[in-house]
């Protein structure tokens, strides 16, 4: 769902949004952090990433997931999911790229590398909802030295 460029989102939260933003944050990091627990280092391929990450932890339905791109190391997708963080962020009329930054990234971040270190995610500002149809992320796996 695209919006209208006149939707005025701040880029700068004020302080309430910011205690908002952050009760969000805290809340998912715990549950990244319980998740963990029993998953750690479960990850070995990025095809296991799909099954994983996106369906396991975050809990998104395969129709809620494009694949772009599934290759050895890399996974590029487009998440088209009914997003808490995207309705949070208009509630507030919070700046996605703001919010998913703080919120999704942290987390998401944290996950993939107790699920293997050699993971790095990746988020494309540039394609991110409410500005665009979905919100594209690429994770890929670095060469274990």
């Amino acid at each position: 769902m695209k919006y209208s460029r006149e939707l005025a989102l701040k880029s700068k939260p004020g302080l309430i949004e910011k205690i908002i933003l952050y009760i969000g944050l805290a809340v998912f990091y715990i549950y990244g952090v319980f998740w963990c627990i029993a998953r750690r280092n479960s990850v070995r391929s990025v095809s296991d990433v799909l099954r994983v990450f996106y369906y396991d932890f975050l809990r998104l339905r395969r129709e809620h997931v494009l694949i772009e791109k599934l290759a050895e190391r890399e996974l590029v997708t487009i998440s088209v999911n009914p997003c808490p963080i995207l309705k949070l962020s208009l509630l507030l009329r919070i700046d996605t790229r703001y919010s998913c930054r703080l919120i999704s990234e942290t987390v998401c971040r944290m996950v993939l590398k107790c699920l293997n270190p050699n993971l790095v995610f990746v988020r494309d500002y540039s394609y991110i909802r409410p500005y665009s149809s979905g919100c594209r992320e690429k994770i890929y796996l670095l060469r274990s030295s």
